[in-house]
């Protein structure tokens, strides 16, 4: 048994947005329904999980709070659910690699434990951005034009940027993008499509 996967790439790739765990979760998730195997989510988000840290979040389909590696999720459901906003999304011109960050000497290692209800006050903090900054000039100079119109904050070990805000003040910060930039925007879900997709068969 066997299949043949065509993926068309809408998602920046080293742009820290989790695309690839996505593709590989909705794979996981469409084939164990397609061949019928009645594989349990957490059997899945087991096998995703030796193939990627963010993998087990996008098999079962929910926000939640991950501890570990990725494999250890509290879901979020409401009234613990962060709201679902829209956001501005600055790519640099640069490939991130994650391995690299992960393997930095000067990368925080230290951090103290955080508690999911600290997470939702106050946003956590990321480990990553001195060091990304560092190695990659051009994510800097990117966070640095967009925290003049708000918060900025870097995408996992990035290379994206993004920050919440109304689709109309997006777009007008968006027509003054410095070069080697690209923008769009997105909106936050506490629910994966994927899942309304199964449950409509």
């Amino acid at each position: 048994m066997g299949a043949d996967i065509s993926v068309i790439k809408r998602i920046p790739m080293g742009a820290g947005l989790g695309g690839g765990s996505s593709d590989a979760a909705t794979c996981l998730v469409a084939l164990n329904q397609l061949w019928d195997l009645h594989w349990t989510p957490a059997e899945l988000a087991a096998l995703g999980l030796k193939l990627g840290a963010d993998i087990p979040v996008f098999v079962h389909g929910h926000t939640a709070f991950a501890e570990g590696v990725g494999e250890r999720l509290t879901p979020l459901y409401p009234p613990l659910a962060p709201p679902e906003l829209n956001y501005l999304i600055l790519k640099p011109n640069v490939f991130v690699s994650t391995k690299d960050v992960f393997q930095d000497p000067e990368l925080t290692r230290n951090s103290p434990p955080i508690t999911i209800h600290g997470f939702l006050a106050s946003g956590g903090e990321n480990d990553c951005v001195g060091v990304v900054r560092r190695r990659y000039p051009e994510v800097a100079r990117a966070m640095d034009w967009l925290s003049r119109f708000g918060a900025a904050r870097l995408t996992g070990t990035g290379a994206c940027i993004f920050m919440a805000c109304e689709t109309m003040e997006g777009r007008e910060i968006a027509e003054r993008l410095p070069p080697d930039v690209d923008a769009f925007f997105a909106r936050s879900l506490n629910d994966s499509p994927l899942l309304e997709r199964l449950a409509a068969g």
